[in-house]
């Protein structure tokens, strides 16, 4: 089973996806100054994910260790989504309903979609495209 991952980890997580390999100094210097975390607070959150299995210590540079993601953005997105669904009894029908109440949702994203879909799904006599 995946772990299941609070704000301020996926906020972490982000900084990995998007740099790679990284000391907790980087990740924390990575926020805005109005809104900096502190060092120590950036330190327990990246420890939690290691105890997750999300990060993995890849090496030692001094004092400072760096860090790299073992999860991918997909993966935890992918787990977002699927608790989203649960939380609508599983149907998507009624998440897409409410996005396209709220514009949130387009017919170019349904298109988009649909050509997912299709290939996806392959043709209809069977085969792979």
């Amino acid at each position: 089973m995946e772990p299941k991952f609070a704000q301020a980890e996926v906020e972490v997580m982000e900084e990995f996806w998007k740099h790679g390999r990284l000391s907790i100094r980087e990740i924390q210097e990575a926020f805005p100054e109005p809104e900096r975390p502190p060092y120590t607070s950036i330190q327990t959150i990246v420890y939690r994910l290691e105890e997750k299995g999300a990060v993995r210590r890849v090496r030692k540079i001094g004092n400072a260790h760096i860090f790299e993601a073992v999860v991918s953005r997909q993966q935890v997105s992918g787990r977002f989504v699927d608790e989203l669904l649960s939380l609508f009894g599983g149907r998507a029908q009624t998440v897409m309903a409410h996005l396209v109440e709220s514009g949130k949702l387009t017919r170019e994203d349904i298109r988009e979609t649909e050509k997912l879909i299709d290939e996806l799904e392959g043709p209809a006599d069977g085969r792979k495209k």
